[in-house]
C-alpha cells in the first residue's frame, strides 16, 4: 500500500505575478471525496489571465490546477464511482445539483457553480489534492499521460463546437491558433466541417495550424483580414470561433460572418469587448456565448483523443516539475508553446 505523507506542497497565485509553492497538511478527506496524487496539470490561458489579474473571475490568492491528470490514493466512506490505483481526470466545475440550469442539463452554467482550481478551495497544482469523486473520469487504459492531459482543454472546443450547431460541410473560421484554437480545429473537423481558415498574428502558429490539419493559415495582421479570410474561403464563413475575444477579433468575426453566421466566443475577454448590436440584428447573426462543458462532451473528448485524431505528443511541447511551476507559467506565456504541463513527483514525461 502506498504511503502518504500528511503534508503536502501546493502551488499558490498569491499575488499578481508571484507563483508560490507553499507547504501545509493534507485537508481532511470527506465521505464524497477522493484522494488524488498528481501526475500532470495543464497551464491553460486562463491561469494566465489570473496569474496577472486579468481574468474577470479568477483573481489572487487561488490555488490553480483545472487541467489535470492523476492516481486516486483514497476514497471517502461514500464513494463507489472510483477505486484506489485508477487513473483520473476531474471535471472541474462543481455544479450545486439543484438550481434551474443544473435541472435542466445546463451544469456548465450552474447558478452556484464553483469551479476547482480556478478559485476554489483545491486546485491540481498539488502533490496531492481533494475533489469530489462524481467529477472524476476514469481515464480509459491506453491512455498515456499526453494523451490524457488534453481530455479537460479539448472538452472546451467540443462543447463550442455543439451549440455552434451542425458543421457538416460549413465553412468555418477560427480566430487564434493557440492550444484552444488548435483543439477546436480538431472538434470542427469531427463534427464534419468544411473549408476551414484560421488566423494567428504568429507564423509558428499559422504553420502549426496547416499541420494539424487547416485548409488556409491566414496572417491575422492582414490589412483587410475579414475580406483575406473571405476571399481564402470562396465566401463569407458560416461560423466564426473567437479564441482570442479582443476588440479587433470580434470586429474581425462579425465582418468574416457577414450575414446568417454565428461567431462563438470561446477564449475568456481580459477587458470588455463592445459588439454592435443593430449589425447583430440587421445582419441576423448569432453571437454565442460558449462556457466550459458538460459531462458528454467530455465523454466526446475521451473518444476524439481514442480515435487518434490528435497528435498528443506535438500538442505538449513543455513539461516543468511542481517546483518550477513559476517556469513553466513563464514558457506558457512567452508565445512559443502549445500545451505546457506541470508535472508531478517521480514523473518524468521525456521527448
Amino acid at each position: 500500500m502506498t504511503t502518504i505523507s500528511l503534508t503536502r506542497r501546493r502551488v499558490l497565485i498569491s499575488a499578481p505575478g508571484v507563483v508560490d509553492i507553499v507547504e501545509e497538511a493534507l485537508p481532511e478527506l470527506s465521505p464524497h471525496e477522493a484522494l488524488v496524487s498528481l501526475r500532470v496539470a495543464g497551464v491553460c490561458g486562463s491561469d494566465l489571465h489570473g496569474l496577472h489579474g486579468s481574468h474577470p473571475t479568477m483573481k489572487p490568492p487561488y490555488y490553480p490546477g483545472h487541467e489535470v491528470v492523476g492516481v486516486v490514493e483514497r476514497i471517502g466512506s461514500a464513494v463507489d464511482t472510483v477505486a484506489v490505483g485508477q487513473l483520473v481526470t476531474p471535471e472541474p466545475t462543481l455544479p450545486c445539483g439543484h438550481c434551474k440550469m443544473c435541472s435542466t442539463g445546463r451544469s456548465n452554467i450552474c447558478a452556484n457553480l464553483e469551479f476547482f482550481g480556478c478559485g476554489f478551495r483545491e486546485g491540481g497544482m498539488a502533490d496531492l489534492f481533494t475533489v469530489d469523486a462524481s467529477r472524476l473520469h476514469v481515464i480509459p487504459e491506453g491512455f498515456d499521460l499526453r494523451l490524457a492531459a488534453l481530455i479537460e482543454p479539448l472538452s472546451t472546443p467540443v462543447h463550442a463546437v455543439r451549440l455552434a450547431g451542425d458543421l457538416i460541410g460549413k465553412s468555418v473560421v477560427i480566430i487564434g491558433a493557440g492550444t484552444i484554437g488548435l483543439l477546436v480545429l480538431a472538434a470542427a473537423r469531427a463534427h464534419g466541417a468544411g473549408r476551414i481558415v484560421v488566423t494567428d498574428v504568429l507564423e509558428s502558429k499559422r504553420r502549426g495550424a496547416l499541420e494539424r490539419g487547416a485548409d488556409v493559415a491566414v496572417d491575422a495582421t492582414a490589412p483587410d483580414l475579414a475580406a483575406t479570410v473571405r476571399a481564402e474561403l470562396g465566401e463569407t464563413a458560416d461560423v466564426v470561433f473567437d479564441c482570442v475575444s479582443i476588440q479587433p477579433t470580434i470586429a474581425s468575426a462579425i465582418d468574416m460572418v457577414q450575414r446568417g453566421g454565428t461567431v462563438v466566443v470561446v477564449g475568456v475577454p481580459a477587458k470588455p469587448v463592445q459588439f454592435p448590436l443593430f449589425e447583430l440584428q440587421e445582419r441576423q447573426m448569432r453571437l454565442q456565448g460558449a462556457a466550459t462543458y458538460t459531462r458528454e462532451d467530455y465523454e466526446e473528448s475521451i473518444a476524439i483523443l481514442a480515435s487518434g485524431a490528435i497528435d498528443a505528443a506535438g500538442m505538449i511541447t513543455a513539461d516543468f516539475p511542481l517546483e518550477r511551476t513559476a517556469d513553466a507559467f513563464a514558457a506558457a506565456a512567452n508565445g512559443d508553446q502549445i500545451k505546457v504541463l506541470v508535472t508531478g513527483a517521480g514523473v518524468t514525461l521525456g521527448r
